[in-house]
């Protein structure tokens, strides 16, 4: 089975996953998990739910941390650098991978204040409103709330929240964006704008996005990994990686057949 595709030779990996296990208490949610992700590419993740691919996104952050009872064996590498080695500072990492979740979930705060709260918490230096400007432009938003900016972010519908906490997770100057089915509460229009947002983001940042929406995947991503779930001898069951590759593969000539199934829709 060829989980690595000879494309992560050629491109630059910014996170890498090696033989990670990951456990909530005794109950294993995922397990021998190995996956590179491609520096300025779309990496969607997909499989049904239960499958451990949020689980998977928040290793990728330390937000797993958070969580009674989580432990992790296996690597996970940013760069070089192993992201639970002891020296590590959780906040730093969740500075430079950002993270989009599934509801919009602006601070309850003018629209400014919603982007200028991360680099106000890191001591940024700089102008802040032109970094306030220049995140919302980033976001696909500016041109909307330029002249709304002291109004609560709650004010906003629910396609502009979203954009607005991805300006708000730009705005740190992160390397890595990781969304947690960013659009799944949004209709088909704001969907699509967020989207062709991805699409310009990933010319700056790493994007790793999971998805249950099948078309999202195929039009959105440049690499697609599909996950599984499997009951265990004791009745548990933990998520697994069955197939990793480029886009166009995962959805048109996969190797396997149980992935062939899924995302024809004939799975389950």
């Amino acid at each position: 089975m060829h989980t690595h595709s000879p494309i992560a030779s050629q491109t630059d990996t910014v996170l890498r996953a090696e033989n990670l296990n990951v456990y909530y208490g005794s109950f294993r949610a995922l397990r021998n998990i190995s996956l590179d992700i491609a520096k300025n590419q779309i990496t969607a993740l997909i499989g049904p739910s239960g499958c451990g691919k949020s689980t998977l996104l928040r290793c990728f952050n330390r937000l797993n941390d958070l969580i009674k009872g989580f432990k992790a064996d296996g690597r996970v590498y940013y760069h070089a650098q192993d992201l639970y080695a002891s020296e590590v500072d959780p906040v730093e990492v969740r500075r430079r991978i950002g993270m989009v979740f599934q509801k919009p979930n602006p601070f309850p705060k003018s629209i400014y204040d919603n982007v200028a709260f991360g680099p106000r918490l890191v001591g940024y230096k700089g102008d802040m409103d032109e970094l306030v400007e220049q995140s919302l432009k980033q976001a696909a938003l500016w041109g909307e709330v330029k002249d709304k900016l002291r109004e609560s972010g709650l004010a906003l519908s629910g396609g502009q929240q979203q954009r607005l906490c991805i300006a708000r997770a730009i705005a740190v100057q992160p390397d890595i964006i990781l969304m947690d089915e960013p659009a799944s509460a949004l209709d088909p229009i704001s969907t699509l704008r967020i989207e062709d947002l991805m699409q310009e983001l990933k010319q700056q940042y790493t994007i790793v996005i999971v998805t249950h929406n099948m078309q999202q995947a195929s039009r959105a991503s440049d690499r697609t990994a599909f996950f599984n779930v499997e009951e265990n001898e004791k009745g548990g069951r933990s998520g697994y990686l069955v197939e990793y590759d480029r886009t166009e593969i995962i959805f048109q000539s996969p190797q396997q057949q149980i992935t062939q199934e899924y995302v024809s829709g004939r799975f389950g």
